[in-house]
């Protein structure tokens, strides 16, 4: 069985951003992350170690929202390396990263990058039985066609 353990709404401040004056002062950041793991273990031994302890999770991210960067893809990839190479079993990895009210010409809530691995990522069956579904009506139009 696979459940997702998430932190939404982390809060950081941090010297990111493409212009200079960004990576003095800083801009406020959000962070959400989700991890898909299995639980069995942990939920009959109720031992921390048997599962994804978050506090690890906000503290890879506390460490690297603390370097200077010029993109959020930067900070985002950052995290992304550093949680797997925490946490290498995971079977999902889904990561957002916003950044609010960022320096545009008009009034912006935030802008982010979201990053999606494993089962996170992956196209679901149900698309591509879809997708299927589709050649092969494509398929049968064709030879219809080709016939006439």
């Amino acid at each position: 069985m696979m459940s997702v353990i998430a932190l939404e709404g982390m809060r950081f401040f941090a010297p990111i951003g493409h212009y200079e004056e960004e990576r003095i002062l800083g801009n406020e950041f959000i962070i959400d992350v989700y991890v898909e793991v299995k639980i069995e273990a942990a939920a009959k031994s109720d031992e921390l170690i048997q599962t994804v302890n978050y506090e690890i999770i906000h503290r890879i991210c506390l460490m690297e929202m603390r370097k200077p960067a010029k993109l959020i893809e930067n900070a985002a990839q950052r995290i992304v390396e550093g949680i797997e190479k925490h946490y290498p079993d995971l079977h999902g990895l889904k990561l957002r990263l916003r950044k609010m009210h960022p320096p545009v010409s008009g009034p912006v809530h935030s802008a982010y990058i979201e990053i999606q691995k494993g089962s996170f990522g992956a196209v679901k069956f149900k698309t591509l039985k879809q997708l299927k579904d589709l050649l092969e009506n494509w398929k049968d139009l064709r030879k219809k066609f080709e016939q006439l």
